[in-house]
């Protein structure tokens, strides 16, 4: 059965206490709303449609980033869930298959849990995700009888027998695109928010013959984040199931608790992470890497047997081949470092290509951007850089070149050559200390002057 997505993301989160919509806030690195979307690829949609409301155009330039292939609607007034899926009706215009919704701000969902309410679609008309919740609080209620889903009850419009289900809601559902589409267009307003809730097309659709059934999950999958302090709460719990699983796929990890992962970091095997050390979205770290602490990477690649840190940067476009080394205080941007290329002091690389086995010295900058445009550096195979160059690009330094330290390279050196770019040193004899008495008698001049006045 093919399967359209529809996320609602239009909710414009007050308690964030936020000018920022809801589902842009971001848990580890990534915003909220693409938690949701990237946990149903491995679902293969046919369609997937994001509701948004509030800052609209701000999601679906996050939303179309990400995935060009998304449909984002505008739900102009947040009047409820079964209005914001009427509001999806038009993306799924056509469509004849499965809808499952799902919501912009509850990121943990697994792709198992979604996959086993599509099967559950066998048996049932409408599909809705349950959990048995620890403090079942003011979440909506499940209403079983016979083993089948009779109604779902809103907290505040539950009696005190309904209150004390524990089986909650968690809003997500599956039917077909028809069946939901038709039930949530006679969904009324006649309760306590006077809001069209989709929950309730399940009573509707068990008026009209259908049926309903539930399926169960973990409780911690259905976090909905509303408040700075949840967005925390689901922060440490997503770093803490992160870290677990690193450790448990065979990556060293000493002090873990202060390793910081985002949604897709991917670390191979066999590599070493050191304390204190925070991944950006984008990062693969092969097997037997190395990162030494307090490192911060994003956006880059780092090839086995490569090490990095402490205290580097590896900014978006950044690519490690096998035994690198990038060291202490260096930071690398948009470049490719070669097979045993080396940059281990206080350096920027940006825009680059170093060659196998180059050697870049302490204090070397690639001058990249002249104030409107970026260039590239090309260092060859084998190049030694002095410590202290500037490499002003557009610039190429040639294969086994070195540059002097101090120089500021300014046109191309040919493979093998020595540039020397700085000024010739010129002692002068006595110079110092006569510049220095002079130096020390203006100052006791200046003492004596403010003793007089």
């Amino acid at each position: 059965m093919s399967l359209a997505v529809i996320v609602l993301a239009a909710g414009q989160g007050t308690r964030m206490n936020s000018d920022l919509p809801k589902v842009l806030h971001r848990l580890a690195g990534v915003e909220l709303v693409l938690h949701a979307l990237r946990t149903t690829l491995p679902l293969e949609a046919e369609r997937r449609v994001v509701v948004a409301g509030h800052g609209a155009d701000a999601v679906r330039r996050i939303v179309l980033d990400d995935d060009p292939e998304a449909v984002v609607v505008l739900q102009p007034e947040q009047r409820g869930t079964a209005h914001a899926v009427g509001c999806a009706a038009p993306a799924l215009e056509g469509f004849a298959g499965d809808v499952l919704v799902i919501y912009g701000d509850t990121p943990f969902l697994r792709p198992e849990t979604l996959q086993a309410m599509q099967q559950a679609r066998a048996r049932h008309d409408i599909v809705v995700l349950g959990f048995e919740a620890a403090d079942p609080g003011r979440y909506g209620r499940l209403i079983e009888e016979a083993g089948t889903l009779h109604r779902i009850i809103e907290f505040k419009d539950a009696t005190e027998a309904q209150r004390a289900v524990r089986l909650c809601n968690s809003g997500v559902l599956c039917a077909d695109a028809e069946t939901l589409l038709g039930l949530a267009a006679q969904v009324g307003c006649d309760n306590a928010a006077g809001e069209y809730y989709l929950t309730d097309v399940v009573a509707l659709g068990r008026a009209q013959g259908l049926s309903a059934g539930v399926v169960r999950c973990d409780e911690a999958e259905t976090l909905g984040i509303n408040t700075r302090a949840e967005l925390a709460s689901a922060e440490a719990a997503f770093q803490s199931r992160r870290r677990a699983e690193a450790l448990e796929d065979g990556v060293t990890m000493a002090a873990p608790d202060t390793v910081f992962f985002a949604q897709d970091t991917v670390v191979g095997r066999d590599a070493v992470i050191g304390p204190h050390v925070i991944f950006g979205p984008g990062v693969t770290v092969e097997s037997g890497a190395e990162i030494v602490g307090f490192c911060h990477l994003e956006g880059c690649h780092v090839s086995r047997g490569a090490r990095v840190g402490p205290f580097a940067r590896l900014r978006p476009g950044t690519e490690l081949a096998e035994d690198t080394r990038v060291g202490n205080f260096v930071e690398v941007k948009n470049a490719i470092l070669d097979e045993g290329a080396k940059v281990n002091h206080l350096s920027y690389i940006g825009d680059a290509h170093v060659g196998e086995g180059a050697n870049i010295g302490a204090g070397t900058i690639t001058c990249n951007y002249d104030g409107v445009s970026k260039h590239r550096t090309e260092i060859g195979a084998r190049a030694f850089i002095g410590s202290d160059t500037m490499l002003v690009a557009p610039v190429r330094v040639g294969a086994e070149a070195m540059t002097a330290t101090g120089s500021v390279i300014t046109a191309d050196v040919p493979d093998g050559a020595l540039a020397v770019a700085r000024v010739r040193q010129d002692n002068k004899p006595g110079l110092a200390r006569r510049l220095f008495d002079r130096l020390r008698a203006a100052a006791a001049a200046r003492k004596r002057a403010e003793g007089e006045g």
